[in-house]
Order: C-alpha cells, then sequence, then structure tokens
C-alpha cells in the first residue's frame, strides 16, 4: 500500500490500514465504543423523562413504517464525527527506523600455511581444508575490518591485499590448494615479511596478524625472529596458531584402502617466540572444533568498537482523520434541520 493516499479514500478504513498504524494515544481508542454507549443512555434517559403524547393516526398508515428510521441518519453521521476525532486524537502514526553502523575497523592479514604437510588428516578432511573453514567463519564476523590473506609454503605469495570485500576474500580462501606453489617447505620467515610489508601503510587504530602453520621453518630466506621483530617495531600484533598433533597421524590410504599413518612432529617453539615478540599470543589446535574455539576467542580479543546511529522517521496520519471528521460534522449539520429528523416516532 502507497503511503499517501488521497484523502477522501476509503482505503483509510481497511483493518489492514489501521492495523499498520502506531498509536502515539492508544487509550484513546477506548472513546471509540465509549461514545456510542453515552449517546444510547443519553437517548434512553430522555425517553423516560418525557411523557409520551398519544396521537390518533387514520388506520391507512402504517404503524411499522420503515422511512422512520430515516431520521437516525444524522445522529450516524454525528457518531462518525466524533469517531474521527477519536481516531485524530490517537495520533495514528508510521516509523521508519534506519540503523547506521560505523566501526573504525582494524586490519586483519590472514597467514596460512599450504606445505605439503597440511594435507595431514588428523583434521577432517585435513589441516588446510579445515583451517579454510575455520578462516572463511571468521571472515563472516567481521564488521568493517579490512583483511588480507598471506599463503606460503617454501615461498610467500600475497593472496589479496586489505580489503573489506568479504565474499572476494571467502572466494580466494576457498580456491587455495596445495598446488599453487612448486617451492617446498614452510619459509615462515619470509611468509610474515610480505605480510608486514601489505600493512606498512595501514593507520588503522589495531594491526593483527594470524599465523597458521604445522611445521618448524625450513626454507625462504628470512629468519622469523627477526620479521617478528619488525612486524613488533611497526605495532602488528602477532596471534600464532599451531596446527596439528603430534605422533602418529593418518595420510592417505594404502594399497588395500586402509589409512596410512606417519609420524608428525610440531616445534612450538618458533610459533611461540614469534607470538611473544609481537605481543601476541600462541595456541595450539590439535583438532577442528579447537581450531574453531581459538578463531572464536581472536574474534573477541580484536573486536572493534561499534558506533551505532539510529534515525527515527515518524509520519503523522491524524490530519486526515481530521479532515474526514470535519466533513462528518457538516454533514449533519446540513441534515439535522431537514425532514430526516421530523419523521414522527412510530
Amino acid at each position: 500500500m502507497n503511503e499517501i493516499l488521497p484523502y477522501f479514500s476509503w482505503t483509510w478504513f481497511n483493518p489492514e490500514t489501521l492495523r499498520s498504524f502506531e498509536w502515539e494515544n492508544l487509550w484513546a481508542l477506548h472513546l471509540l465504543w465509549v461514545v456510542p454507549l453515552i449517546l444510547l443512555i443519553r437517548k434512553f434517559a430522555k425517553i423516560l423523562k418525557n411523557p409520551v403524547l398519544e396521537l390518533s393516526i387514520p388506520k391507512m398508515v402504517p404503524q411499522k413504517n420503515p422511512w422512520t428510521y430515516l431520521r437516525l441518519i444524522p445522529m450516524f453521521f454525528f457518531i462518525f464525527f466524533l469517531w474521527m476525532i477519536i481516531i485524530a486524537l490517537a495520533r495514528p502514526q508510521r516509523t521508519n527506523e534506519k540503523v547506521e553502523q560505523f566501526t573504525e575497523g582494524i586490519d586483519i592479514m590472514l597467514v596460512m600455511d599450504i606445505s605439503e604437510s597440511m594435507d595431514l588428516q588428523d583434521f577432517t578432511p585435513n589441516r588446510l581444508e579445515s583451517a579454510k573453514g575455520t578462516a572463511i567463519e571468521f571472515i563472516e564476523g567481521r564488521f568493517g575490518d579490512r583483511i588480507g590473506v598471506v599463503i606460503f609454503s617454501g615461498e610467500a605469495f600475497s593472496l589479496a591485499p586489505l580489503t573489506t570485500d568479504y565474499d572476494l576474500l571467502k572466494d580466494l580462501i576457498g580456491d587455495i590448494s596445495f598446488n599453487m606453489m612448486d617451492a617446498k617447505g614452510t619459509a615462515i620467515g619470509s611468509a610474515l615479511s610480505v605480510a608486514t610489508n601489505r600493512m606498512r601503510d595501514s593507520e588503522a587504530s589495531s594491526k593483527v596478524m594470524v599465523l597458521l602453520s604445522d611445521g618448524d621453518n625450513n626454507a625462504g630466506n628470512v629468519d622469523p625472529i627477526f620479521a617478528a621483530q619488525l612486524a613488533a617495531a611497526m605495532e602488528i600484533k602477532i596471534y600464532s596458531v599451531a596446527v596439528g598433533k603430534d605422533g602418529m597421524v593418518p595420510y592417505g590410504t594404502d594399497f588395500f584402502g586402509r589409512p596410512q599413518m606417519i609420524e608428525s612432529y610440531l616445534n612450538e617453539g618458533t610459533l611461540r617466540e614469534i607470538a611473544r615478540i609481537a605481543n601476541g599470543k600462541f595456541y595450539r589446535a590439535s583438532d577442528g572444533n579447537a581450531l574453531e574455539r581459538i578463531f572464536d576467542e581472536i574474534d573477541e580479543l580484536e573486536k572493534a568498537e561499534i558506533v551505532e546511529s539510529r534515525y527515527k522517521e515518524t509520519m503523522d496520519f491524524y490530519r486526515i482523520y481530521l479532515v474526514w471528521g470535519i466533513a462528518f460534522f457538516f454533514a449533519w449539520l446540513a441534515l439535522k434541520n431537514t425532514f430526516f429528523n421530523n419523521f414522527l416516532l412510530d
């Protein structure tokens, strides 16, 4: 239904139109049944007070003449007039509330290991796919933050710059695979350097890296400790997450389709030291649920303050019913002294 209708339209009296209003003075609507009740009581009291004058009427005049009920028409117009005044007094309104959210936001760089060891299956279906799914959920929970992605194995590559295009980020993370890089190994230092370079010109109030890896630094030409010191000098906080279990873990199947087990060893020392130097926190994720809880905690630790502004636009419709009331009032004035009001009582 259109917000603005012609004043003299029966649509204003549709039940759905009346239900769509918010009423500033809801109590006034109770007068809608009180007014007719008062008029009926007044009419009854008048009949009791005035004596009945008996008249002799010719037999040709029917005792029950329906035309005598025309005298009630002016009274109905008067009741409608009062009802319109009551509805106008109740102040029918419609409110359109607009909410604007603003945040300064923070800059977050996801640094993800895609080396061969991330294909181990102590996570479902493997470490990399589990990390990708959790990273996508993490992105969906952010508002107003710029997020970028760096991937690494034997070398590091900036997959996405800092951006608020979360749909693009989720698509890029979903497409990450092991064959995106030819160089083998785990170049943690190089990955931190590339991520730091991406955040070099950031003016955000808070700058954060989330490093996900399952191995020790064994490739690249940048020492991870030096890279962490460089990040700390630029006020970048690093949360390091060690992904995987120590010991025998499943990896593929043998000729008979049975899962193969290989030994996995995760060096926590380097990742712990990186987090300590860069004023962050170290986490150990031994399964997909633990990884999800870690991202939830990081999400809570690095929440930017959201400023919410609410704008309330209120449209009043009482004038429409006031105009209808005036129209009914003049109709009552026009009819009350005409023949409609002078039929003999039966």
